[in-house]
């Protein structure tokens, strides 16, 4: 089922004000939130939850890990695609980036127990083993960390999802 995405004229006036923030933050309005504006609270859940996500302690590359794990886990093509180019453009080395597509080991050590812990919660529904904490830890991260991948996992199992439903188109912009 394909859901429409919505400009800025066209969404319910609660959207429109969101979209007008995206627009200003990215320079245009991507799919993924002009299809969320169908649903104004879900598009305010998402774009709170990315807000907050960026609050974290998490490096660039880390969150990046964190969101591309998640989309992988879930087969989000849209999400996938997105977040690989955003982290090239944060920076993001490409092996880490093409390791995280195929699922491959990452070549950087603690990012890789970060990518694994990620699977591991949206696999077991969030019951990760007590070694899989103690690995996570062990890494360097912290136990706020721990509850920091939850915050990513939240906020892309709202996309993937919906994305899912609305077969959104991926936009020009993240296409590589």
């Amino acid at each position: 089922m394909k859901l429409e995405v919505l400009d800025q004229d066209h969404a319910p006036e609660a959207a429109r004000p969101l979209l007008q923030k995206a627009q200003q933050k990215y320079g245009f309005v991507p799919n993924i939130l002009g299809v969320m504006a169908n649903s104004p609270a879900l598009l305010e859940a998402y774009m709170a939850l990315s807000q907050i996500f960026e609050k974290t302690g998490f490096s660039p590359a880390e969150k990046q890990t964190v969101l591309l794990a998640v989309s992988t886990e879930n087969g989000c093509d849209y999400c996938r695609a997105a977040h690989s180019a955003i982290a090239k453009m944060q920076g993001v080395d490409e092996a880490v980036i093409k390791a995280i597509a195929n699922g491959d080991a990452l070549p950087d050590a603690k990012l890789d127990v970060l990518f694994k812990f990620t699977r591991v919660m949206v696999d077991k529904r969030g019951r990760p083993s007590d070694q899989d904490l103690k690995a996570l830890l062990d890494a360097g991260y912290s136990e706020a960390q721990v509850q920091d991948v939850i915050v990513g996992i939240g906020m892309k199992t709202l996309s993937n999802y919906n994305n899912h439903i609305a077969e959104t188109p991926l936009d020009p912009q993240f296409q590589g």
